[in-house]
């Protein structure tokens, strides 16, 4: 009975773990967190610990719980207010069930595991020894007071061991969950970035770009709506890399990119390519307004004084293609290719210049 109720109970710790790692997924709990994050995350605590209470471990015909497991993880990752939103959580809680010597006892139980749980969560030890120490404490605490709950030596000789070896195994089994999910969310958000953004720039990557645009172009003529797209290449930018280093060129390439967000529109889409090259569509923008905004790009790059990291200062330029659904490209399908080829004609034509797709 006894290992079927330990195994119902770390079942129930996982489920609640997972339920909480789920709900805050976007933004976990940490010791800046809002102070309102920090309070909604303590009544959560405080629910599930509250869950806890209510399957108990029956050893030696006394009643054991984890219900301070949840107010332990809140310390360590929040701080005090999750950790005693939840402590206070527990102590109603507990007097819901009844008001007696054991709820006494349970309340200055909770109130000092609390409270050894936010002083070691604020040590600068190391995660796994404020792991070990809080609950080693933690331990201790009950160890004494259900020492004057019960007198039984021989019932404390069985009851005392077998909690140490339940809370450790609780606590570090919680522990190792919670910092498995959120390693592996923050993995998960970290490769989900990475498909689709730039990690240089932090622009929409090549892969983005053309899931962006075919989704585009598959509604721009059902809309009736007008698309630009322009291609843009820096020019020279080997001998950037040639004569400076490629750390140097990232530090343009990056320039760059947050040039081009502030040149253009706030709702218009700004790719990298690859290398050098970038890429920008024009929502519902006709053949003159996107030549207006590529002649901002132009000036604004060649006004621009890119500052490396040796502390030097240098000038670049970038050549551009426009092509222009409607006005230049009757055919949505080949505005990518009318537009390279414009860029095309603007690098062989002397470069740092704007040049516009043949209808």
């Amino acid at each position: 009975m006894f290992i079927k109720e330990l195994i119902i109970n770390l079942a129930i710790l996982c489920s609640l773990i997972f339920l909480y790692t789920q709900f805050t997924k976007s933004s976990p709990l940490k010791k800046t967190s809002s102070l309102q994050k920090k309070l909604l995350i303590g009544i959560l605590g405080g629910l599930f610990s509250n869950v806890l209470m209510h399957f108990s471990i029956n050893i030696e015909n006394a009643i054991v719980d984890l219900r301070h497991i949840p107010v332990i993880l809140l310390a360590f990752y929040g701080g005090s207010v999750p950790a005693l939103t939840s402590m206070l959580l527990i102590i109603v809680g507990r007097f819901l069930i009844g008001i007696n010597t054991s709820s006494y006892a349970a309340l200055i139980l909770i109130v000092l595991i609390t409270f050894t749980s936010i002083y070691f969560s604020n040590s600068k030890l190391s995660e796994k020894v404020k792991i070990f120490l809080t609950m080693t404490i933690s331990n201790i605490i009950f160890t004494l007071v259900i020492s004057y709950l019960i007198r039984d030596i021989k019932i404390l000789m069985v009851l005392v061991p077998l909690y140490w070896g339940i809370s450790y195994l609780s606590g570090y089994f919680s522990y190792y969950i919670l910092t498995y999910l959120r390693n592996s969310q923050e993995l998960f958000d970290k490769y989900k970035s990475e498909s689709s953004t730039d990690g240089l720039t932090g622009l929409y990557n090549v892969r983005k770009f053309d899931e962006l645009f075919n989704t585009i172009l598959k509604n721009i003529e059902s809309k009736d709506e007008m698309l630009s797209l322009l291609y843009i290449d820096i020019d020279y930018f080997k001998k950037v890399n040639d004569i400076y280093g490629h750390t140097e060129g990232d530090i343009v390439l990056k320039e760059l990119g947050s040039l081009l967000k502030k040149s253009t529109r706030s709702f218009d889409i700004v790719s990298r390519n690859g290398g050098e090259e970038f890429t920008v569509i024009l929502l519902d923008c006709p053949l003159d307004r996107a030549k207006e905004i590529s002649e901002r790009i132009r000036g604004n790059v060649e006004k621009h004084s890119f500052f490396l990291g040796s502390g030097e200062q240098i000038s670049v330029t970038v050549s551009i293609g426009v092509a222009c659904f409607k006005d230049t490209t009757k055919d949505s399908n080949l505005l990518i290719e009318d537009a390279d080829r414009a860029l095309y004609v603007a690098k062989r034509s002397g470069r740092n210049r704007v040049c516009v797709a043949k209808n």
